[in-house]
């Protein structure tokens, strides 16, 4: 199913540049993929005619072009002139700058490789997208250019035209070469979307140029673009501490006092941004030490006047006075904010088998201080009804236990799910050596069993070593971290970089607020039309143009 997806999506145009040195002529070859198609370094040109992207309104398109050359090129630069529609009134669309599709190298495979793998490994992938005007590319080397067509919930519907141009040096001599940009923008119309989606980010600065000091301009600044590339994803939860974030203090009479206000700044900052959306209140405890061990919490005590932190057992006469005191002042705090029908609380992370005891602590500390606040968790184990609101099995767990959350929506709880390490094999996933269909159809997965939001921990977990040279990751639980599973967008300058799998991420985002709007139209068509491509929770249809053929489908029936 992969290679007849692949040799579909990359039939587009072949172009070829007029210049020559003597009488030989210098060929600049360009032509287009569909952006769901992975392209390595050894592609090759196949013949076409243009290249077409078809988006709702309030969605962005997305063009995949691609350049190679049988000579070095050196200064290969890429530019968009505004796609215009076809109509006397002058309406244009601006496309954002062409980026180059950077080449990271995947050193080994996930430990259960799926039979789609697009190369065994140790072998170069496209992943991020690169902050730089230019490139020089070897002789024989294909390089992929990604183009970004941002279309608001206002423009005008047809088709706009456009060009992609790219320039360069060859044996001292200009090239240039041209590719017809085609955008189909149907009536169909996008807001917000409603699938919940968070993908859990740290608030640092590795690899970057810059180094911000905490609460500097420059820290608020970095944590804004943060905060922006999410929203611009898509991403609409943020997993924001306030048991973190908060400022502790004693007071004369050694009693502690609890200050907000750094919480309240994040907060603000995503809600501006655009991403908030629903606070996803970070854990308040963890494993006290391996996978099988029980849960502590994290508490503050006063001694000899001064704050000093510890974990203690969630059972403790020591965790009852603290959040005794945190959690009834965390809810005032909400209601004063206005926040409280927007927060969600995590306890501890994926609980199993083995801690739900201490778990059910934790839960209980929750319900007797804060008793409105719901409880939202990644989660091993069904053996949890009552401590838990908003369940987020990981999709291997979903599956296997699939009747048992049915059965939860039924009695009001809700229902995410979660990727991370795992599942493997033949399930969806965001690993790099995956088809980058199959990151988009985590969402259609989404719908197609009434699962209404996704978590994913890796938004930029980078490690001291360079994210661009190793994107495997060593892990003390199973051996490393399959290669895309720690981040999903890479260190700029001053700034996060997008992947081509966080591209592909917010447009199954957007492929699920589609599916829902038909659905409220007519269920059994957007039934239908999900089906061809999620055939069950590890089996889907992953052909390209019969993908594409299905959206284009289901633009239409909205666009009526």
């Amino acid at each position: 199913m992969l290679s007849k997806s692949v040799s579909l999506a990359a039939a587009v145009l072949v172009v070829f540049s007029q210049s020559t040195i003597g009488q030989q002529p210098l060929r600049l070859e360009i032509w287009a993929v569909d952006p769901l198609v992975k392209v390595f370094r050894d592609a090759t040109p196949a013949a076409g005619t243009e290249a077409l992207a078809e988006v709702a309104c309030g969605e962005h398109a997305t063009f995949q072009i691609v350049v190679r050359s049988e000579q070095p090129v050196t200064a290969l630069r890429a530019s968009v002139a505004p796609l215009a529609l076809e109509t006397p009134m002058g309406v244009y669309r601006q496309a954002d700058k062409p980026r180059f599709v950077g080449y990271v190298p995947v050193d080994r495979p996930m430990q259960t490789p799926s039979k789609d793998q697009l190369r065994k490994p140790p072998a170069d992938y496209p992943d991020p997208l690169l902050e730089v005007d230019s490139i020089d590319l070897p002789a024989g080397q294909a390089q992929p250019i990604w183009i970004t067509v941002p279309v608001p919930v206002h423009s005008a519907v047809g088709t706009y035209r456009g060009s992609l141009n790219v320039t360069g040096q060859i044996e001292n001599a200009f090239v240039r070469a041209q590719i017809p940009l085609v955008l189909k923008v149907h009536r169909a119309i996008i807001w917000k979307s409603r699938l919940w989606t968070t993908n859990w980010f740290g608030m640092h600065w590795r690899h970057m140029q810059i180094s911000p000091k905490d609460d500097s301009p420059e820290y608020w600044e970095l944590l804004a673009r943060y905060a922006r590339n999410m929203a611009e994803h898509r991403q609409n939860v943020a997993l924001i501490s306030p048991l973190a974030l908060a400022e502790f203090k004693a007071d004369e009479g050694n009693k502690l006092q609890i200050d907000f206000s750094k919480f309240d700044r994040w907060v603000k900052i995503f809600m501006d941004e655009g991403v908030i959306g629903m606070i996803e209140g970070g854990h308040l405890g963890g494993r006290a030490g391996g996978w099988e061990s029980q849960f502590v919490v994290q508490i503050r005590q006063v001694k000899d006047g001064k704050v000093v932190p510890s974990s203690v057992d969630p059972g403790s006469p020591e965790a009852d006075a603290f959040y005794a005191r945190f959690l009834p002042a965390l809810v005032n705090h909400l209601k004063e904010k206005g926040w409280s029908n927007i927060y969600v609380q995590h306890l501890a992370d994926e609980p199993i088998k083995e801690n739900i005891a201490t778990y059910r602590a934790i839960a209980a500390l929750v319900r007797k201080y804060a008793p409105g606040i719901k409880i939202i968790e990644a989660c091993h184990t069904k053996d949890l009804v009552g401590a838990i609101d908003i369940w987020v099995p990981q999709l291997n767990f979903l599956h296997q236990d699939y009747q048992h959350y049915q059965d939860r929506r039924k009695a009001g709880d809700e229902v995410w799910f979660y990727t991370c390490v795992f599942p493997q094999g033949e399930y969806a996933n965001r690993f790099i050596e995956l088809p980058l269909i199959k990151t988009r159809l985590l969402h259609w997965i989404n719908y197609r069993y009434g699962i209404t939001g996704y978590l994913h921990w890796g938004y930029n977990w980078w490690t001291e070593e360079d994210p661009f040279k190793k994107v495997t990751r060593e892990h003390g639980g199973p051996p490393f971290l399959p290669a895309g599973d720690a981040w999903i967008v890479y260190p700029g300058k001053n700034g996060p970089l997008d992947s081509i799998r966080f591209e592909a991420m917010r447009d199954g985002i957007a492929d699920y607020e589609l599916l829902c709007k038909l659905g409220e139209k007519d269920p059994e068509a957007a039934k239908t039309l999900v089906a061809r491509h999620v055939l069950d929770f590890d089996k889907y249809e992953t052909d390209v143009a019969a993908f594409r053929a299905a959206r284009r489908e289901l633009l239409e029936k909205l666009s009526k």
